[in-house]
This record gives structure tokens, sequence and C-alpha cells, in this order.
């Protein structure tokens, strides 16, 4: 693609050098790839030099014109050193770097959803891709376990990845003829822009707790940065689904209504659009009575707790608002299945006592987790968990004190400590729950508590999910919990042979 199309005319800014490169016909020259890495940069690629909390792209700018790079996207007042790069200059380089990636890559599934909150984005867009394969579309979702399709999950999980990568595999699901697609849209990549020029439809709001205000610093502006799906990103012919039991969702409405955009509300609020009217806990899931404009049904969901209820709901809405009748959608729900690392039944101990993993790592999903199993254990509810290191070290002592309150029996281990000290860590958490069991070793904390499981008990191995590793310092080692636990049991069941 030639450099001038990639611009597109835009209005942006030129420092003189580009101006007279424009003059000189230097913008008409091809450029075969787009990244913000100048170890990835190629002859004839585009180099974004962004500026990061760490790291200044503009220091490696002259690395990139040695590589080939025959244009730079920098901020204004960036000097390449070369007159023969043109120099892209704009108050916004993340922003543009992402519409640029749009147009470089082209084509994108035709019904996109985009997914934000603290917690259930990954369900909820699982849910939905699931609901639309049943009605026989071709359909993916995109995020933190990577992109999953009925052919499988592949690449790495990013819950939102940057524009370059996140546009290629945009442009790959249109090209396999995936015409819809769920995805997660984090915090952090609407602060940063990755998501501008993605063809947004459907736009849905989850809700917001304590979480990632390490790089936010206030909720006011977490809450702003996920604001900027509605704001800036969801078409203006889009569709907002919105939980009407958050009271986030009301700044989010306001959004809506100053842009004149359609809103589907779901919930358990008396005024809610797509409304969960009862829900009765059963051994192996619920029954749930859920009603929209003049429909009701009760349908049998295969998924244990309140938070599963409301992912199986904003999924329903989504697909609703894509054009689907909802008789149609409420015929699907009883097929789902419970999403890998989201309160996953991994295995249960020879006396039939459950054992679940879930990426729970904030306290807010902490507790939901516990008071959604809590209902299906006639015994005792027990718990192994820790906090990761160099992270949001304000939620420790709040994920104690709510694992001293819900559940029965807890075991205080490393999640991924990173550089902090595991001791430190742990000390943390064991200050606001001091009847719980330290034990460093998450290997040997899980074991611990299964060989303390009795019939009727359950236990939640909660933080890391479909996490298949486990990061000590600056190594990054193999760890699943799923596989630590059903070592365990594969030993207790030969034991009982």
């Amino acid at each position: 693609m030639r450099l001038s199309e990639l611009i597109n005319g835009d209005l942006i800014r030129h420092d003189p050098r580009t101006a007279a490169l424009l003059a000189s016909g230097a913008l008409e020259r091809d450029v075969s790839g787009l990244t913000a890495d100048s170890r990835q940069v190629q002859p004839g690629y585009l180099f974004a030099a962004l500026s990061g909390s760490s790291l200044d792209g503009r220091k490696f700018i002259g690395d990139a014109v040695r590589r080939g790079a025959v244009a730079v996207l920098a901020e204004d007042g960036t000097d390449a050193g070369e007159d023969t790069v043109a120099v892209i200059a704009d108050d916004n380089p993340r922003r543009r770097l992402a519409l640029m990636a749009a147009r470089f890559y082209g084509e994108q599934p035709g019904t996109v959803a985009a997914i934000t909150g603290t917690s259930g984005k990954t369900s909820t867009a699982e849910f939905t891709r699931r609901i639309w394969a049943a009605l026989g579309e071709k359909s993916a979702s995109l995020g933190t376990l990577g992109i999953t399709t009925d052919d499988g999950t592949d690449g790495p999980g990013l819950t939102t990845p940057d524009p370059v990568q996140l546009h290629a595999a945009l442009s790959n699901l249109a090209d396999r003829g995936i015409d819809h697609l769920a995805m997660e849209a984090s915090s952090h990549g609407l602060d940063q822009f990755r998501l501008d020029g993605v063809k947004v439809g459907i736009a849905a709001f989850l809700n917001l707790s304590h979480e990632h205000l390490d790089y936010h610093k206030d909720m006011a502006s977490y809450l702003k940065a996920k604001a900027g799906l509605f704001e800036r990103v969801l078409q203006a012919d889009g569709t907002v689904i919105l939980n009407a039991d958050s009271p986030e969702s009301a700044e989010i409405a306001a959004i809506a209504t100053k842009r004149g955009l359609r809103t589907i509300r779901f919930g358990t609020a008396p005024d809610a659009d797509l409304r969960l009217i009862r829900r009765e806990p059963t051994a192996t899931g619920q029954h749930l009575t859920i009603a929209f404009a003049d429909q009701e049904r009760t349908v049998e969901l295969p998924l244990i707790g309140a938070f599963q209820a409301m992912n199986a709901l904003a999924a329903s809405a989504i697909v609703i608002a894509s054009g689907v009748d909802a008789a149609k959608v409420f015929d699907c729900l009883p097929a789902l299945a419970g999403v890998r690392g989201r309160l996953e039944l991994a295995v249960r101990h020879p006396n039939g006592a459950p054992i679940f993993v879930d990426y729970a790592h904030k306290a807010e999903a902490l507790e939901t987790v516990l008071t959604a199993v809590r209902p299906h254990v006639t015994g005792a509810l027990h718990l192994v968990f820790g906090c990761g290191g160099d992270r949001d070290t304000g939620k420790r002592p709040i994920m104690g004190r709510t694992a001293a309150d819900l559940a029965d029996h807890v075991y205080v281990t490393d999640d991924n400590p990173r550089t902090e000290a595991p001791a430190k860590i742990r000390a943390e958490i064991m200050a606001a729950c001091p009847g719980a069991t330290e034990i460093g070793d998450r290997a040997t904390a899980i074991s611990t508590a299964i060989k303390a499981l009795q019939p009727g008990d359950a236990l939640i191995i909660a933080g890391k999910g479909h996490e298949t590793y486990q990061i000590v310092g600056t190594e990054t080692r193999p760890f699943d919990d799923r596989d630590a636990a059903r070592a365990v049991v594969s030993t207790l069941l030969g034991e009982v042979r």
C-alpha cells in the first residue's frame, strides 16, 4: 500500500521535512508493513515511534531506519535524522497507528461486538461466539484465551492485542469467512487506542470493580478508559449493551443517549430489557427464568453461579442486538459449557468432592466465585489462592479478608510473584486472613488442600485459571493448576486401588 493511501488524505500535521517529501512524491512509495517494534522492521516498513511508561520509541528511530523503514510515525516535532524518511507527525500517534493498521489490513468480520468490564469479558465473549455458532454463523472470540473458532484456539492470549496484531487477526478471520466476532476490550487497550479503527457495531459494559489501579490510578480514570469504547470506538449506528444492575452503567447510558445509540439493558432490575426474573441453583447448574419483550422462558443453564447467569445474559443481549430473535437465543442456553479456567471443574477427589480452577485474581471476582460455589456445597468450602507481584498491592488485604469471610479453609500460596519477594506478598494477604495456612510452593498448597477434602466439600484454586505458567523473578516456569490438581487426584486414586 502506498504511504499516501495509508494516510488517506486525513487532516494530519506534517513537519517541514514531510511536507517537502510530499512535494517530491516520496509519500507515493510503497509501505510493506507496520510495527511499533524497531526489531521487527523490514525494508519498506512504517515504524511507529510510540512513547510508553518505560520506553520512548523515538530512541529507536535510527535502528528502524537502518533496518529499512521508509516512514516514521511519531509525535509532533520528531526528527528522524534522515532526509529520505517520511516523518508522519501526529498529536496522537497511538490512535493514528490503529487507524493506519485498519486501512493496511482492510477486511474485518461484518459483525463485531466488543465487551468491556472488570470481570466476565472472557466468558461473555466465548458464550456469544458459541450462541452464534449454534445458530449457524461462522464466528470467533478474541481475547485472554487467544482467538477461538469452531476449529479450536490459536495464538497467544491477549485481552486486547496491539493494533497491528489486532487488525492482522481481523483480516485473517474475514479471509476465512468468519463474519461474527466477539472480542474483549480491556481498559489498557482502550486507553492506548488499540481498538480504534475496529468496526464495532455492538459494545457491552458488564461491571466495574477495584482492579488495574496501578495503571489508572483511580476508579474515575478506570471508568473513563472503558467509556472510550462507547464514546469513540462504537459506530454511530451501533448498539450499547448495559448491565442494569451496575451503578456505573449510568455514565455509559448517558453517553449512549448523547450519541443517540440504541441500548439494551440486561440484569435483574425490574426495568431491564432482558430480565433475569428468577434463578434456582441445581446440583449441576441453575434454572433461569428470563424475559425479553413479550417472550418469557425458563431454561436450564448448565453452569454454576449467579455471575455465570449474568455472563450468559450479557451474551444473549449481544446476539439479540445482532438481529437474532430472542426465542432462538434462549434455545441455545442449555448447551452452553464452561470456559477454560473460569470456574472450570478440573477434577473430582476420589470421594466426589469437586475441584474447580478459576481465574479470579481480584477481590470482587474472588467473592463472586466463592459465593457462586457455596450453594452447591454441603460440607466445607476450601480455597487456594495468592496475589501477583509487581501489581496492585492494595487488593492483597482485601482479598485476604474476602477469603477469610467466605471460605472455611484457606491456603495462601504464591501466584506469579514476579520480581517481588513471595514471602512479602503472602504476609500482606495473611495479615487480613490470620486463620489461613501459608504454603509458598503452589503445587504443595494444592496437594495439601486436596488431601484435606471430605465428602460434600469443594475446593477452588483461584488466581491463574487458564494460565500454563508461573512467573518467579524474571523466569517463566511451566505450571498449570489443572494439571497439578489432576496429578494429586491420580495419586490418590492409585492409593485407593
